[in-house]
Formats: C-alpha cells, structure tokens, sequence
C-alpha cells in the first residue's frame, strides 16, 4: 500500500501554518502497514493541484489531499480534483442537506456571533462534489470529505482530516510491520552494524537522532519474519536501551 499526501494551502507554504496534518496522517498510515512515499505541500493554484493529483494517481495506491475545499474563494482543490478525472462539480442532496443542518446548529449554539456578522453561506459551494465521488461524512465541521477513484480530498482543519479520514482508515492498510530500537550510541559508532543489516537482511532500517540524547533506530519490510530476524540481529550489535 504506497500512499502519497498533498496538503493545500497559501498558508503553510508561507509558514503561518504548521504542517500538522501531513504527520499525522503519515504516522495512521504508517501504524496500518501502508508506506507513505511522498508528501508535498502546494500553493492553492487549481491547475498545478490538478497535474499532481493526475501524476500521482497513477503512480500510487491512494494520494490523500487536505486543504482548500469549501466555499471560499481559495478553496480551489474540490475543482481541481474534478478537472483531474475530467468530471464536473454537481450538488449532493445528502451533502446539502448535512451542510444546512451543520449550519443550523452552529446559527443555534451562537446567536450573538450569527447576528453581529449577518453569517451567510453559499450552501451549493460547500455542497458540491465531482460527478460520482464518494461522499465522507465529516462530523467535525462543515466540509464534506469525498473520494474520486484512489484520490481522498479531506478539509483541512486537524480535528476535521481526523474524523474524515477515521471513516475510511481501513481502505490504507498495507503489509508492512516495523520494529523500533533505541540507542545511546553515538550514530557514528553504528555504520558497520547498520550495513551489516541491510546486506543480511531484505529490510528497510533507518537511523534518526532523538531530542532526548539517544537514537532511534527504525527496521521496516513486508515480512513479519524478516524484520523481527534482522531487528534481532541488530541488538546484538548495538547497545540496546529500550525496543519497541
């Protein structure tokens, strides 16, 4: 299961958000036994999201793409994700209906803020899907998440691409198992026991500093056996603190 993640927005590009939806995702993914081979952030340019989403569809089992979807006028990926698959954006009644009710219960819960900004919302561009998508319930908020194909569009906001995405959790399980060292040990001090892994075994092993003074080494693969065989090995070579 190779997944890729494209995040949407003027904002994170510009710093002003942090990226934390792409982690997350890729540590939900990655704790299923899927890969996630590329994330990428965007501008909220409709055609430069179109060619990515067209390039990686093809290159990959799923492609999940948060950000930019609603009724704003730069919220450009539900078109662009159309333009992709050739297909139009049309109004779901199931989707109209949910976004009216959203709306009805937030106008409810806060009548002071509803009327001090007269709150109107264009309820057909928070309603329309590409023609044949999946519609993904999103309990959190007003954005709708849907699916065209292996491409899985989800709302930005991290509460909202939690909810969404909890819905179709399953559809990115994969084969892959890891198994996690960790280490006092100087990184320097481990290259020949870390080669010596890679060459014995058909695994992927990686070696990553951690903020609290020792390192984390990570053994992934498709093969249970293989990985808990080479994760084995590389204790014996390394000063072991903790495993997981």
């Amino acid at each position: 299961m190779d997944v890729a993640i494209v995040t949407v927005g003027d904002e994170v590009l510009a710093g002003e958000t942090a990226n934390t939806n792409a982690s997350w995702l890729a540590g939900e993914i990655a704790g299923m036994g899927g890969r996630v081979r590329r994330i990428l952030t965007m501008p909220d340019d409709r055609s430069a999201i179109t060619d990515q989403v067209l390039a990686w569809s093809d290159a990959y089992d799923r492609v999940v793409v948060t950000g930019g979807l609603g009724g704003t006028h730069d919220d450009v990926t539900a078109d662009a994700i159309a333009d992709a698959f050739d297909r139009e954006l049309a109004v779901r009644e199931e989707v109209r209906a949910a976004v009216v009710e959203t709306v009805a219960a937030y106008r409810d819960a806060n009548p002071e803020l509803v009327e001090e900004h007269e709150l109107e919302i264009d309820v057909a561009a928070w309603a329309s899907l590409p023609e044949g998508a999946q519609y993904v319930p999103n309990d959190e908020g007003l954005c709708p998440g849907f699916v065209v194909e292996n491409v899985y569009a989800m709302p930005g906001v991290p509460s909202e691409v939690r909810a969404v995405f909890g819905r179709v959790a399953d559809e990115f399980a994969g084969d892959e198992v890891a198994r996690t060292l960790y280490t006092s040990q100087p990184e320097g001090s481990m290259i020949a026991a870390l080669d010596g892994a890679r060459n014995r075994f058909d695994v992927a092993i990686g070696s990553y500093p951690d903020t609290e003074g020792h390192n984390r080494l990570t053994v992934r693969g498709d093969d249970a056996d293989a990985v808990q065989e080479a994760a084995g090995w590389l204790a014996e070579q390394v000063r072991v603190i903790d495993q997981e």
